[in-house]
């Protein structure tokens, strides 16, 4: 078994006359191997045939042959000898050995004092000479001109915490003599945890960065789902107006059309008349005709008296007088009146249209939102599912935590939001008093605080019958109907606050150009309980889209 692991050295494998390994090998009776291009060459050469090795005489010419088994183990030891300087031939990227002539091996020391990289061949000195021993050997490294002081020319072993720089013992009691100094593993190791904090905050930007492009990603899908809805709405809206449109077009050539026949009528009736009439007085004429022309050969006096008499030629048939009689039909003005009436029509078809689809869209931002009770006035009551509040009277016992608010029955709600969109519904039918929106986190929670938005408010609110939109100057609101259920929409995107009349589908006020820097929370309040007057609560209602 342990032949097994044995492995011949490169001594082993030598010719003693060429002093190379063997190249077809063959052993002497005396059991010496040579070169058998060797051995041959040394005894035709020379006198007898002499063993090199043992001086052994051969009485004759020795038969040499290749000894088989030998020549094999030269062959493996060539392969071996040869993947291993693969091995240590120094690649790019490594450091060579400053020694080697021609292929450049791999260093394994560099020594501080002779500035040279050594392979582990050109080492051995290093190891084994005492007088080399005490030279400091590094990993191997390049530029070993630079861990030189360039002032005093001896190995830079020290750290200057006061210049943070590198610097040698000679500099220490010279230049840097009342700097603070450490040993250079001990500047190492401090500098490696700067650069480990320094990584931590390079991978923290990083992550935020790659937050923020899977935000940007995200955005982007929203929008195309966005587009997509957008163009299905758009295309019904225009569907429905072009409905419209072709309607009145068609309702404009009917009555062109009705118009036309009716005049056609008329006229046919004028001249089915005027017809009639020519054909009484054209026998009228022939009768006058008659009369006028003599008979043959002579002429009674009284006969044609009688006859004219008879005829009664003072009273002509019956005729109406067609001097003011015409057919001019007038179509000035029904195009006029025709695109009126469209205009009319259209607009009553966006009104039914554009509101409920602006509604549509904003519901698909729905949110589930929840009161915070760590938030709410101690005077304020919220149901346990966290979804109604009221105004209640009587101050409870609660911590003045200093999310609380103090003053003002507020409250805000659990959820917070810092990008995108969201939408919620609040009923607030019953109430006379109350006001809705969102407010940014760091607002005034505890002392007098005004409904804006340079407070950080965006809100309405209904007090004394008056609806107001709370902006920089308040803004009275008209409204047609009470809400009955009001919707709130976000969007940091678009910097805008909506409020919405949910059961008239119309937009109530929209804050624009809003500065959002914090979050956002949900705000409610609920109004002072007068009585019955104002008990109803506020709901969080669930968003149903129609």
């Amino acid at each position: 078994m342990a032949a097994a692991n044995y492995l011949p050295t490169e001594d082993q494998f030598l010719c003693s006359i060429c002093l190379d390994v063997f190249t077809d090998p063959v052993s002497t009776p005396c059991g010496h191997n040579f070169c058998k291009n060797c051995i041959n060459k040394h005894w035709n050469t020379n006198y007898g045939y002499l063993c090199p090795l043992c001086k052994e005489a051969f009485t004759k010419r020795p038969d040499l042959r290749v000894n088989t088994l030998l020549s094999e183990m030269v062959v493996q030891f060539r392969q071996s000898a040869l993947q291993e300087a693969r091995r240590s031939v120094c690649k790019p990227g490594e450091v060579p050995c400053d020694v080697c002539t021609g292929t450049k091996l791999k260093a394994l020391k560099s020594c501080l004092v002779c500035l040279v990289s050594y392979c582990e061949t050109h080492l051995e000195p290093h190891l084994t000479a005492s007088r080399l021993k005490r030279h400091q050997l590094i990993d191997a490294v390049e530029n070993l001109e630079g861990r030189m002081c360039t002032k005093h020319d001896k190995p830079l072993e020290l750290f200057c915490r006061t210049d943070q720089t590198c610097v040698c013992k000679l500099c220490t009691v010279l230049e840097h003599k009342m700097h603070e100094v450490v040993p250079l593993k001990e500047g190492y190791e401090e500098k490696k945890a700067e650069l480990w904090e320094i990584d931590g905050e390079i991978q923290q930007m990083i992550q935020k960065r790659e937050l923020k492009i899977q935000e940007i990603k995200h955005s982007v899908d929203l929008s195309e789902k966005d587009a997509d809805r957008e163009i299905s709405e758009g295309v019904q809206v225009f569907t429905a107006l072009k409905e419209a449109v072709e309607r009145g077009q068609a309702n404009f050539i009917e009555t062109i059309k009705e118009k036309q026949k009716t005049t056609e009528k008329q006229a046919e009736g004028f001249i089915k008349e005027l017809e009639q009439e020519i054909c009484e007085l054209k026998k009228r004429s022939t009768e006058v005709e008659q009369l006028r022309r003599p008979r043959k050969h002579t002429e009674d006096p009284l006969h044609l008296l009688q006859s004219v008499q008879s005829l009664n030629t003072h009273h002509p048939p019956p005729t109406k007088d067609w001097t003011e009689v015409s057919v001019c039909p007038s179509y000035e003005g029904t195009v006029v009146r025709a695109v009126a009436q469209l205009e009319e029509t259209l607009r009553e078809e966006m009104k039914k249209l554009l509101p409920d689809f602006e509604l549509k869209r904003v519901q698909q931002f729905a949110v589930d939102v929840t009161l915070d009770p760590d938030t709410a006035h101690p005077e304020l009551i919220l149901s346990d599912d966290g979804k109604q509040l009221k105004h209640g009277k009587v101050k409870k016992n609660l911590p003045d935590n200093p999310e609380r608010f103090s003053r003002y029955t507020n409250v805000l709600g659990k959820q917070s939001f810092s990008s995108g969109r969201f939408y919620f519904e609040v009923q607030v039918q019953g109430k006379t008093e109350w006001a809705l929106g969102v407010a940014r986190e760091s607002i005034n929670r505890k002392g007098a605080v005004t409904l804006k938005p340079n407070n950080g408010f965006w809100t309405i609110w209904l007090n004394q019958n008056r609806y107001k939109a709370l902006a920089v100057p308040p803004v009275r609101l008209s409204l047609k109907f009470q809400p009955q259920k009001v919707g709130v929409f976000v969007d940091f995107g678009e910097c805008l606050v909506s409020f919405y009349d949910v059961d008239a589908a119309v937009m109530i006020y929209s804050f624009t150009g809003c500065s959002f820097t914090e979050k956002l929370f949900p705000y409610f309040n609920a109004g002072l309980n007068y009585g019955p007057k104002n008990s109803a609560p506020l709901i969080i209602s669930p968003v149903r889209v129609n």
